[in-house]
């Protein structure tokens, strides 16, 4: 499992172009499964995804594929973990 956290590294009027394309591309990995939950940082200087993927470099191909990294408009923190626990109620197949 993998927390990316990304941080925006021009200006959000910079960003606002390259928003849809980026969007589709979120899309397309909530639909193979890749993406779990995702949202905008407060305030709003980047956004945070939870994903999983078989392996960092299979997660690091994926985001080097988001238009936003393409553009060199962000940056990725990729935080790699090994879920042990979920909540009551949560999705406890993101334990695989």
């Amino acid at each position: 499992m993998f927390l990316l956290s990304l941080t925006y590294l021009v200006p959000f009027e910079e960003i606002e172009p390259l928003m849809a394309p980026h969007m589709t591309w979120v899309d397309t990995h909530y639909q193979n499964g890749t993406f779990l939950l995702s949202g905008r940082k407060v305030p709003r200087t980047g956004g945070i995804l939870l994903a999983r993927a078989a392996s960092r470099e299979a997660i690091e191909a994926i985001v080097a594929a988001d238009p936003f990294t393409q553009a060199d408009a962000v940056r990725y923190d990729i935080i790699e973990f090994t879920p042990t626990r979920v909540a009551p109620g949560a999705n406890e197949a993101w334990l695989d």
